[in-house]
């Protein structure tokens, strides 16, 4: 992780940008014009929303006594679509949710389970049974449901009830898959909850911090049921004050808290946490230059080359303004090979996907093509956010080795010729056009076909790509999640095997990884078959991707993970 420094900013906001890109602003302006209803009716409820939060701010403060500096902003490029943790999917409803509810166990940035309710816990010697001890000081936010005392504290029951929630088939979660291998849970009493696995699996308790796991009250769910959504009661840092959709979200301080930091103060620090649903990231950039919001999450292409040099430093018109936090992210991008096409393709040759992962510079391409951004996945497949990263070397550039594997394939076929079709996306086009170039050199002809996101998805479950470009983020801090693509019994659609790589030897360290309940020893098979996934070159490593957030110098407290979490609780803003 390297955090950048960027100095005090130019009070005239304008002149931080360059005239290129305001020209590039003004050219995707005259392209939307279009959509020029779709701005009006934007910029009046923004507007109508505005008068609100001022007026309902202004009494806040004139109330409590509490500035600017005391609010974090941030902005989503897409609508939130529900607040409840039970569809807690995607992450802008998952950045939401983590600020409003508590689960068991919770991460911290560097991915070690922590408590959270379940202040301490047990595992059987046979990893099948945890037996969690809640903390009785934790209390839902407000509301009229719980009668004159406005709340009550949480008990097992509740997660109970929760649990049984997620995989009711009338709620419909996405998240049900979470709890496939548990066969019981229950509590034991108010403060005692225990759960029984079907077989050990260790990487569960990852799993348990997922937001999908989360506390939530019966009587409030019952009382709004697919209205919870919009109505949420949790028992997070912050409780929720108003939504209006696709215009702006509120949550506030909850003074009720039960988390402290480590001088006993109580968290959170802030008093209210807005978010702004602006969907152009140009927009939000200019916001964010001129202060309008607080936090900014992603780097984007039209504007990467204005705030970025090409080894990722901050250009210095920023230094002054904002600071820059980069660490590793659970994201590996990556060419799938589909290892069952049609006979005769050159894909089917190991030789040839080993040219291909020889055949083109990493380094190169990260450095001009995402300004520095990302780690070259030259270690396989884990991504270097995890303890049991490998490594070990496994394809560098080596265009000389590359030609050599190519005249062999081509002696051994009679071929004259080698073909490849790279099929991806519109927002890959830039990285699949740069192996284009590169594997031509080496003397593979090699086409890009650029088609929807939802029709490479479709084709890719569906094997009928041979070569796909394609992305893992992990679910959840453990490489078993990474490695499950590659076992043969997960084979689409039974399992997110997109590759029908099967090996033996790898299904055998593979399920003795999931039995193994001792770290260090998971972490050395896990490593193994990474290894076994670079001999066998079923995919392409591109990239390790990175996290990348810019904030306001006066933001502090604002961590960075590599599941890319969103955590308010302990952010402060300085005056």
């Amino acid at each position: 992780m390297r955090i950048k420094d960027i100095t005090k900013a130019n009070e005239k906001n304008s002149s931080f940008l360059s005239k290129q890109f305001f020209d590039n602003i003004n050219k995707n302006r005259l392209k939307e014009k279009s959509r020029s209803f779709y701005n009006t009716r934007f910029i009046f409820e923004s507007l109508l929303f505005i008068w609100i939060v001022v007026t309902f701010l202004s009494c806040s403060k004139a109330k409590n006594n509490y500035s600017d500096k005391d609010v974090f902003r941030y902005n989503e490029h897409s609508n939130i679509t529900s607040l409840d943790p039970a569809f807690a999917k995607d992450q802008r409803n998952i950045w939401a949710v983590n600020q409003l509810f508590n689960g068991l166990v919770q991460l911290d940035d560097s991915l070690r389970i922590q408590p959270d309710i379940a202040k301490v816990w047990t595992i059987s010697e046979d990893g099948k049974t945890y037996e969690f001890t809640l903390r009785n000081d934790v209390f839902f936010h407000e509301h009229e449901v719980f009668g004159s005392e406005k709340t009550r504290n949480v008990r097992a029951s509740d997660f109970e009830y929760s649990f049984n929630r997620l995989l009711d088939t009338k709620v419909a979660s996405p998240g049900g898959w979470v709890l496939q291998n548990v066969s019981q849970f229950h509590a034991k009493n108010d403060s005692i909850f225990t759960i029984q696995l079907k077989k050990a699996f260790p990487p569960f308790l990852g799993l348990l911090a997922m937001k999908y796991c989360s506390v939530v009250p019966k009587e409030v769910v019952e009382k709004y049921g697919s209205k919870f959504r919009a109505n949420p009661i949790g028992t997070g840092p912050f409780y929720f004050k108003l939504w209006i959709e696709n215009t702006k979200l509120v949550f506030r301080k909850n003074k009720n808290y039960f988390e402290k930091d480590i001088q006993g103060n109580n968290l959170p620090y802030l008093e209210a946490v807005t978010v702004t649903f602006l969907p152009d990231k140009q927009s939000e950039f200019l916001q964010f230059v001129q202060g309008n919001i607080d936090f900014m999450k992603s780097l984007d292409a039209s504007y990467k080359d204005d705030i970025l040099n090409t080894n990722g430093s901050l250009k210095e018109k920023y230094r002054s303004q904002v600071n820059m936090l980069t660490g590793p992210y659970l994201n590996t991008e990556y060419l799938g090979i589909y290892l069952d096409s049609e006979e005769g393709l050159a894909i089917n040759s190991i030789d040839i996907r080993k040219a291909i992962n020889f055949g083109f510079d990493r380094e190169k391409m990260i450095k001009f093509l995402r300004n520095g951004i990302g780690i070259p996945a030259v270690n396989g497949f884990i991504p270097s956010g995890l303890p049991s990263f490998n490594k070990q070397k496994g394809y560098t550039y080596q265009p000389e080795k590359a030609r050599a594997l190519v005249a062999k394939y081509k002696k051994e076929t009679g071929k004259e010729r080698v073909e490849v079709t790279i099929t991806t996306n519109s927002n890959y086009l830039d990285l699949c056009e740069f192996i284009q170039r590169e594997l031509q050199k080496i003397g593979i002809q090699t086409k890009v076909d650029v088609i929807p996101p939802s029709t490479l998805r479709q084709g890719k479950a569906g094997g009928k790509l041979p070569v796909f470009r394609a992305s893992w983020i992990a679910d959840y801090p453990d490489a078993e999640n990474y490695l499950s693509l590659f076992y043969s019994k997960n084979f689409i659609p039974n399992g997110p095997n997109y590759t029908h790589f099967k090996n033996a030897e790898f299904d055998k360290l593979y399920e003795q990884s999931i039995q193994e309940v001792t770290v260090s020893k998971r972490y050395n098979l896990y490593q193994k078959m990474d290894s076994i996934i670079i001999e066998n070159a079923p995919i392409v490593p591109l990239y390790y991707d990175e996290v990348i957030r810019f904030m306001q110098k006066n933001v502090k407290g604002l961590g960075i993970n590599p599941i890319d979490m969103l955590h308010l609780k302990r952010v402060r803003k300085k005056s």
